[in-house]
């Protein structure tokens, strides 16, 4: 019996030879079987999905928090991927002075999902899109050889450091069946039917992975496009989904079931698996929002009761939101204020306990709002 998920092909001749993947167009036929625990995970991913929109909506200060968010997913999804930083790394006032290729990849990300959104006001999720996204994505980290912006002019393969295409876990298509899968998603993607949006992005991602478009950067696309696509269609206003901190934690399941498709044709269990990964992850969301939300209004009451200062306060306690390690020297360049009322300020919400000092150097001094890191900090 033919494989739903596709054919391996050979390649080359004797000692040369190797066999690729060639993934079918989707959907797959015969079509997936929702079974009634698939029927209960896509309701219970739906509504999780319904209730994180509408919080989203209603939090007054949202584009804070989802700048946050997409820093969080973008150390998250590199992290997948092998990149050594940390959440304080990313957020590290001077970050231009202290950066190194990990922090750069982060960085990258955070740059890249900016991009996507922006650019997907003028343009569906399609090839195009994608190219310019990656090519964000590798800026000033790998050197030209990875092709930036370009799909694959090479054969390349997936498996631990040091795996030869004789030992590799898994060969995606050769270059050829490569630019034929790419350009079958695009029009999956873009076509019109019956399918939940849940269940179709489950299948794209999946299939975005096997074809593996790029030399470089297709594990961090690849998560990249869930929250685009859970845009474009309506689902979600802004990036609130970071699915990547459930897929780092079942990182060798997540693996195992991307090649139990390609292997058996199973596309059940994968979308399964996405769907608990949805579901789990935004309920991550909610709760997350639910405590800064609850942390800002608690601080916001504080600081309104300081007197006369409790305007400039606001305005760095604003700031603080967005930028929740400060140098006072950035600071008050960023917001038009003078050193010294920064400092008052800085110095006033150190005394209110919502700052404390992270390097005991009297110049240059780092001032943190833990309270508001130790929710963000969380599972990176």
């Amino acid at each position: 019996m033919k494989n739903r998920a596709g054919e391996y092909r050979r390649n080359l001749t004797d000692e040369l030879q190797y066999k690729s993947f060639f993934p079918r167009p989707l959907p797959p036929k015969p079509p997936i079987e929702i079974d009634e625990e698939a029927v209960t995970l896509l309701a219970k991913a739906n509504r999780i999905i319904g209730v994180l929109e509408g919080l989203s909506r209603n939090v007054p200060n949202i584009e804070l928090f989802v700048s946050m968010y997409v820093r969080k997913e973008a150390l998250l999804s590199s992290q997948i991927e092998g990149t050594q930083a940390t959440l304080d790394d990313i957020l590290d006032p001077k970050i231009e002075e202290n950066t190194n290729r990990h922090v750069t990849d982060v960085v990258n990300y955070i740059k890249a999902s900016q991009y996507a959104v922006t650019r997907l006001k003028e343009l569906p999720i399609c090839n195009r899109l994608m190219k310019e996204t990656q090519a964000i994505l590798l800026e000033d980290v790998r050197g030209e050889e990875r092709n930036p912006g370009e799909f694959r002019r090479s054969q390349n393969w997936i498996g631990p450091a040091g795996s030869t295409l004789n030992n590799a876990l898994y060969i995606p298509p050769n270059v050829e069946d490569m630019e034929v899968a790419m350009s079958d998603l695009e029009k999956f993607i873009n076509e019109e039917d019956e399918l939940d949006p849940l269940i179709k992005i489950a299948l794209i991602h999946y299939q975005f992975e096997t074809i593996h478009p790029f030399l470089d950067g297709n594990g961090r696309i690849g998560r990249l496009l869930i929250n685009l696509f859970l845009m474009e269609k309506g689902l979600l206003s802004y990036e609130t989904l970071y699915i990547s901190y459930f897929l780092k934690r079942n990182r060798i399941e997540y693996y195992d079931r991307l090649m139990e498709v390609r292997i058996k044709g199973n596309f059940e269990q994968w979308v399964k698996f996405f769907l608990r990964a949805t579901k789990e992850s935004a309920e991550d969301s909610i709760q997350t929002i639910e405590k800064l939300v609850k942390l800002h209004d608690k601080n916001w009451k504080i600081i309104s009761n300081t007197g006369r200062a409790a305007k400039t306060i606001k305005k760095v306690f604003s700031y603080l939101e967005g930028s929740p390690i400060i140098d006072i020297k950035i600071t008050s360049k960023q917001l038009g204020l003078s050193y010294n009322a920064t400092a008052n300020a800085v110095n006033k919400l150190m005394d209110l306990g919502v700052l404390i000092q992270t390097e005991n150097v009297q110049r240059n001094r780092v001032f943190a709002y833990e309270e508001y890191l130790k929710i963000l900090r969380q599972d990176t």
